[in-house]
């Protein structure tokens, strides 16, 4: 999915979609500390990872219309993760085992446009309230008031 860009040496957005849960953003309300992970699963062995501090921009909040306008939206997105980035390290992905791109899915943004936004704000309700160590992601509240 196009759900990542970099918008300068120190500052990149993901575009995140509805999934069975909702983690990354229940944890950042407690520690703003994000690390995302990039795997090469083809050509040469590496591990990268950017380190920083994030937070969740949802589509009420006054950034939404500016990140958001760098990407094509995909069905059932449910907010924008903004990474100031501190620190980047690779490492040998060595142990990391190749893999062969066939085709993207389509399953995720299919099932998303089947729910529409009432059947996306039901499934938040039931599965993306809190996460599996019981903290509150207060989606539906920072969406839809």
């Amino acid at each position: 999915m196009d759900s990542f860009k970099v918008l300068g040496a120190n500052r990149v957005i993901w575009l995140n979609v509805t999934g069975s849960g909702n983690e990354t953003a229940a944890h950042l309300q407690v520690n703003n500390r994000m690390t995302i992970m990039f795997l090469a699963f083809d050509g040469s062995p590496n591990i990268l990872r950017l380190y920083g501090q994030a937070k969740a921009i949802h589509k009420n909040d006054a950034q939404w219309a500016e990140l958001s306008s760098h990407f094509t939206l995909l069905p059932g997105a449910r907010q924008i993760f903004d990474l100031s980035v501190d620190l980047v390290q690779n490492s040998c992905g060595m142990s990391v085992p190749l893999y062969s791109y066939s085709e993207d899915r389509n399953q995720l943004k299919d099932w998303a446009v089947k729910q529409g936004d009432d059947g996306i704000k039901k499934f938040w309700a039931k599965k993306n309230q809190k996460s599996i160590d019981g903290l509150e992601t207060n989606i539906l509240e920072k969406i839809y008031n």
